[in-house]
């Protein structure tokens, strides 16, 4: 056995998000512990960069360096890193696994934090809202839950999973509640899916990078927190109720990624989503698969009709669709609401933007393949926006179908027409989630309101 008394050295594998939760709450302040280095991987230019001083503490005066995850064997080898911790989500299973033998190949021991190590606690109820794989329908879950304790007359706050793309020290803990909140703070398109739909509800939302920090803020305006989870990742709160989304038009992911399956298997419901859009025997097979991992979890049966603005502006036109980029990219699917929309307009055909692809976005049809056919809402960076402006022109249909979450003028100048394609929860029985979230939340409240 090792007598080593020195720091062990880490190295956390992430991308943008619960990597810096997991240093924030396990690693910063221990000095058991010495972090030398964040890896990068799936959201494009989020590497090479520091985690700054600001939010790193006091033992890390220069702050952490972002490398990208490629460089992770050469990384470990040089620096002799002793612990390689992963910490991104929305991964397969066998995926994870070829890290984690890269990583003890090279000489590292490798691990995943639970949730139990990693959940703050909070003074007031939390629900949280996971899923099984990005794009299953946690925001439209989200954004019903909040209507429905708002009409008992509750406040409610949304806080949403991390998303810290640009100043990491500005984004500490940011507070959205107006459309000018977003300019404020020059979020990207994919950070505007999530919190615009809340601000479009008279809703507030908290996110950023230092979690407890926003916890302790949010409290003081809200009865009840919602965790608007991100991808599939674990809860960053300690919930009193969690509500995990499974897909059966994505049948087995239940099982196959990570941390979707441990989601499922913590839950205490866990919804069927887009029930409306699957086919009976897949839906069953998802229940089945959920039933067996956890059979204390609760079962909904839930739809997720899509509606779209003035449908006689694009039928029988020649359309590109542009769905929501997360969903089409590491989510894997191959449409989304644009899709359900623009075929139930009744448009005569959705036009390929591949052949038309600009920059950024030939690049992202090359690395996701499935995306092709469709138009993923790429706009992580400016230079990403007008690369998608620029094949939105470039491709020869005659309008836009929107799926994205947001009115995409406010952030796009297009010559194309454009109407969007809106999607919400729907629940097979009315009434299920209200009657689940008064059960889990009443001892709290009653708590709460003493204290």
């Amino acid at each position: 056995m090792s007598t080593k008394t020195a720091p062990r050295t880490v190295v956390v594998l992430g991308a943008a998000g619960r990597d810096f939760h997991n240093v924030n709450v396990v690693f910063r302040d221990d000095p058991g512990y010495r972090v030398l280095a964040f890896t990068a991987t799936q959201i494009p230019d989020i590497d090479n960069r520091q985690y700054p001083p600001e939010l790193a503490g006091a033992g890390y005066p220069d702050g952490i360096p972002i490398l990208p995850e490629d460089e992770i064997v050469q990384f470990i080898e040089r620096e002799r890193i002793d612990l390689a911790v992963f910490s991104y989500s929305d991964v397969p299973h066998d995926r994870v696994m070829h890290l984690a033998s890269q990583c003890l190949a090279a000489g590292a021991d490798f691990t995943m934090l639970s949730g139990r190590h990693t959940m703050l606690r909070s003074t007031k109820p939390v629900i949280a809202v996971t899923a099984v794989r990005t794009g299953s329908g946690k925001s439209q879950t989200t954004r019903f839950l909040a209507k429905v304790l708002r009409e008992q007359g509750l406040s409610v706050v949304a806080v949403r999973h991390p998303m810290p793309y640009g100043d990491l020290a500005a984004q500490a803990c940011q507070r959205f509640a107006t459309y000018a909140d977003l300019d404020r703070y020059d979020c990207t398109i994919e950070e505007r899916e999530e919190y615009e739909p809340h601000i479009d509800a008279g809703g507030v939302v908290y996110a950023g990078v230092d979690y407890e920090r926003i916890l302790r803020q949010a409290e003081q305006e809200a009865d009840v927190i919602l965790w608007d989870g991100g991808n599939n990742d674990l809860p960053f709160y300690q919930p009193d109720l969690h509500i995990c989304l499974a897909d059966p038009l994505r049948p087995g992911d239940e099982r196959r990624y990570h941390p979707g399956e441990a989601n499922v298997r913590m839950a205490d419901i866990v919804i069927i989503n887009k029930c409306d859009a699957a086919r009976p025997e897949d839906i069953d097979a998802v229940s089945a698969s959920v039933s067996e991992m956890n059979p204390r979890a609760a079962i909904h049966f839930c739809d997720s009709p899509v509606t779209v603005d003035n449908p006689e502006f694009v039928a029988g036109l020649a359309v590109i669709v542009v769905e929501d980029g997360p969903t089409l990219t590491h989510g894997s699917m191959t449409f989304g609401a644009g899709v359900v929309g623009a075929s139930a307009a009744g448009v005569r055909t959705i036009v390929d933007p591949t052949a038309y692809a600009v920059g950024s976005i030939a690049a992202t049809y090359a690395k996701y393949p499935n995306a092709r056919g469709v138009l993923p809402a790429m706009g992580y960076s400016d230079e990403q926006i007008a690369d998608l402006v620029a094949t939105i022109e470039a491709t020869p249909g005659e309008a836009i179908v929107s799926g994205t979450p947001i009115d995409l003028t406010r952030v796009l100048s297009l010559s194309k027409p454009i109407v969007r394609a809106r999607y919400e929860l729907r629940e097979r029985q009315p009434g299920r989630l209200a009657e689940a979230m008064a059960v889990a939340l009443a001892s709290r409240l009653d708590v709460a309101s003493t204290e």
